[in-house]
């Protein structure tokens, strides 16, 4: 299943915006090409850049890594609820709050990239064990209304989108 698959009905908002950020693979596909391209990418990072923040009260690339982690957490956890017919409607999150209470500077980047790697992994397995039903399944989240397979682009875009940010702020 590719993006431009999606219907109208299964996103709104600004999950629009990863969506059109995560590009037109196929979904289980890159699930798993996103992680191999982000840990290349975040390797090749100069070892100066990990702790470095372009402007005061920014994040460094360290704790946009663990941003990027808890992100991937809770759509997978959205995802788990709608595949399963849980009509409850999700709240937001508040990023900063989550920032703010981690200690990701204090970590290695190696510890970082393979806690996001265990992370995608079972991001992975959830998404192969689901039935073509279960992922066109619909719930709300943060006040929009989007289904179990446009979270998988979701996850994809918002790591792309982070990545970018890499690149125009950091490098």
């Amino acid at each position: 299943m590719k993006a431009a698959e999606l219907l109208d009905n299964e996103y709104s908002g600004h999950f629009g915006t990863y969506i059109k950020a995560a590009g037109d693979g196929i979904l289980i596909e890159d699930l798993e090409i996103s992680l191999h391209e982000f840990i290349r990418f975040v390797q090749n990072i100069p070892m100066d850049k990990f702790d470095y923040r372009y402007a005061e009260g920014k994040w460094t690339i360290k704790d946009i890594i663990q941003h990027v982690i808890d992100t991937e957490r809770i759509f997978a956890y959205r995802a788990l609820r709608f595949s399963r017919n849980d009509k409850t409607p999700l709240p937001s999150f508040e990023e900063s709050d989550y920032a703010d209470n981690t200690d990701s500077n204090s970590r290695s980047i190696q510890d970082l990239l393979t806690e996001f790697s265990a992370v995608r992994h079972s991001t992975l397995l959830f998404y192969k064990s689901l039935s073509e039903e279960q992922l066109k399944r619909i719930g709300t989240a943060s006040g929009n209304q989007i289904s179990v397979r446009a979270l998988g682009f979701v996850m994809i875009g918002h790591q792309k989108h982070h990545q970018k940010v890499f690149e125009e702020r950091y490098l």
